[in-house]
């Protein structure tokens, strides 16, 4: 079984949703389909795209928590429940030691994503992070780790909030 990590943007617009899904689900037949454990921390966006596709191939998941409170970060509503579902569909579940989900538990969720992974799977638009843990410094870390990296940003994809690139 082949395991398989997601890193990527969590603010995404609909039709860019749509777009990862399907690129998503295509890569990740790709990679072992079925036969496959993909590893998420289910945080909305990039994580939890990855993880219900993981799921509609026949996959296993596995999930990485930033912190014991890392729920209570999400919007009420829909991203709480979709969370609740996957977390609930999980075959394994770590949860960090950090009292909040902060940048410190961000990285250290990173890390342990990079030291699963036999390939990470980067919804990525290339960008920097803006702050430590995100991304581009999970792209970088397991660069330096040798992982393969698989960067999945459709044609027409963007982020919400910011421009179409160019």
């Amino acid at each position: 079984m082949r395991t398989i990590a997601v890193t990527g943007h969590m603010e995404l617009t609909p039709v860019t949703e749509t777009l990862v899904a399907e690129a998503l689900r295509e890569v990740l037949g790709e990679l072992g389909g079925g036969g496959l454990l993909g590893v998420s921390c289910l945080a909305p966006g990039a994580d939890t795209l990855f993880a219900e596709a993981v799921l509609a191939l026949g996959g296993r998941l596995a999930v990485v928590l930033p912190s014991a409170a890392y729920r209570e970060v999400l919007a009420p509503g829909e991203p709480r429940a979709r969370y609740d579902r996957l977390l609930a569909a999980a075959e394994e579940v770590t949860v960090l030691p950090y009292a909040e989900p902060d940048v410190a538990a961000y990285e250290a969720a990173n890390a342990v994503l990079v030291d699963l992974a036999e390939v990470l799977v980067a919804v990525w638009d290339g960008e920097p992070s803006a702050l430590g843990g995100g991304t581009a410094a999970a792209v970088a870390e397991a660069r330096r780790a040798g992982i393969p990296v698989r960067v999945v940003w459709p044609a027409g994809a963007r982020r919400a909030g910011r421009p179409p690139q160019a």
